[in-house]
C-alpha cells in the first residue's frame, strides 16, 4: 500500500542505504591505529557491548572513546574514530544524487543506529549532502534507544516537526522498516541504487 499523496519528509537510514559499510575495514583501520589485531578491536567494541551501549545512548562520547582506547591499548580521539568510519564507507553515488535532488523539493533527513559521533562522520562521507542534511542527521543514541524502537522514530519526527503519515522511511533492514510502520510511518526497504529507485517510484517521488 502507498499513500494517496507523496510524502513531505524523506527519512533515510545511512549504512546500507546511502553508503555501503564495511565493518572489517573499520576494524582494520582502528587496529592499525592501535597496533593490535582487528579481532581484538572487534571484541573490544562488539563482544563487550560497548558499541551497543553508545548507539543506544547509555554512555556519552567521552566515556565511549575512553573505554575503547583503554581496551585496544591506545587512546582513540574523535578524529581517529571518524577517520576509521570514513575509511569503512563507500557512498552509493546514485542514491546520494537522488537524495540531493529530492532535498530541493522536500525535507530529507537521516536516522541511523549510531552514537552522536556518526553525525560528524556522515558529513565527511557524503559531503555533497552535508548542506541538505544540516541539522537533520539523527543518531539513535541522542534519542536514548535504537531502531526499531517506536519512540526513536517518533522523537526524530518531533525534531523535524513532521508527522508519521507525511514521512517515508527507508532502511536496508526489514526489522527497522517494520518498526517504522508500527510507529505510523510509510516505510520500505532499499539495499542498493536499483531498489532505492523502485521505492521512490512506488511513492511517486523523483530525485
Amino acid at each position: 500500500m502507498t499513500p494517496l499523496h507523496p510524502p513531505r519528509t524523506l527519512l533515510l537510514d545511512f549504512d546500507g542505504v546511502l553508503a555501503q559499510y564495511s565493518r572489517p575495514q573499520r576494524m582494520r583501520h582502528l587496529a592499525d591505529h592501535a597496533g593490535c589485531s582487528p579481532s581484538h578491536v572487534h571484541a573490544s567494541l562488539f563482544a563487550s557491548g560497548l558499541e551497543t551501549a553508545y548507539d543506544g545512548g547509555e554512555i556519552d562520547t567521552a566515556t565511549y572513546l575512553a573505554r575503547l582506547g583503554a581496551a585496544i591499548g591506545r587512546p582513540v580521539d574523535e578524529a581517529a574514530w571518524i577517520a576509521a568510519r570514513v575509511a569503512a564507507c563507500r557512498p552509493f553515488t546514485e542514491v546520494v544524487e537522488h537524495a540531493a535532488g529530492l532535498a530541493q523539493q522536500m525535507q530529507v533527513a537521516v536516522l541511523t543506529n549510531n552514537g552522536p559521533l556518526m553525525a560528524r562522520a556522515i558529513a565527511s562521507i557524503v559531503p555533497g549532502l552535508a548542506r541538505a542534511l544540516d541539522g537533520r542527521v539523527f543518531c539513535s543514541g541522542q534519542f536514548g534507544g535504537r531502531k526499531p524502537q517506536r519512540e526513536v522514530y517518533l522523537r526524530a519526527l518531533a525534531a523535524l516537526g513532521t508527522q508519521p503519515r507525511h514521512t517515508l522511511f527507508i532502511d536496508d533492514l526489514f526489522t527497522n522498516v517494520r518498526g517504522a510502520r508500527a510507529a505510523g510511518l510509510w516505510a520500505d526497504t532499499s539495499r542498493d541504487p536499483r531498489t532505492f529507485r523502485r521505492v521512490l517510484a512506488r511513492h511517486r517521488l523523483a530525485g
